[in-house]
């Protein structure tokens, strides 16, 4: 694909990640993008371990952590795929969260807008929301939509 063809197509990244709020981004990017004629991009962001005196150990875990995000995309794939037509694009990336996500939008033009899900928790949405749609939401490439955690289905569905 070539840069021009890149911008031309807007993809929704949305970060996977291990909270319930995920699968509500999640659900509304895909109804967003098969509505609007667009992608969706999942990013899965592994963050390093700390075992940098046993190599071997630190490799068999990376190893491992691969293979179980490669295994949780593909599973997402063909949810998303059931209730929207729509297969994903993957990418599995190593490093600190908001780091590799602002490195993820920086390197690939279309990826148009970050979608991300809020915590219902009554502590506040959630790290990546208060980061990235706060505090660092000025120096973002892509404009931020944050999901209520607590939707359901047909309130998505209304709504993208």
């Amino acid at each position: 694909m070539t840069d021009s063809q890149a911008r031309a197509r807007r993809n929704f990244l949305v970060v996977v990640d291990d909270t319930p709020e995920c699968r509500v981004a999640l659900r509304f990017a895909c109804m967003r993008a098969h509505r609007t004629g667009g992608g969706v991009v999942l990013l899965r962001v592994l963050e390093p371990g700390d075992f940098q005196h046993w190599m071997a150990v630190e490799n068999l875990m990376r190893e491992e952590a691969r293979e179980e995000a490669e295994e949780l995309l593909q599973g997402l794939a063909d949810e998303m795929n059931a209730y929207s037509g729509l297969m994903p694009e993957f990418r599995i990336r190593e490093g600190r969260v908001v780091d590799e996500i602002l490195a993820q939008i920086s390197e690939d033009p279309s990826i148009r807008i970050l979608i991300l899900g809020a915590s219902s928790d009554a502590s506040g949405p959630g790290p990546l929301v208060s980061r990235l749609a706060g505090q660092m939401s000025g120096s973002l490439q892509v404009p931020v939509t944050v999901v209520p955690g607590d939707m359901n289905a047909e309130q998505i569905a209304d709504l993208a």
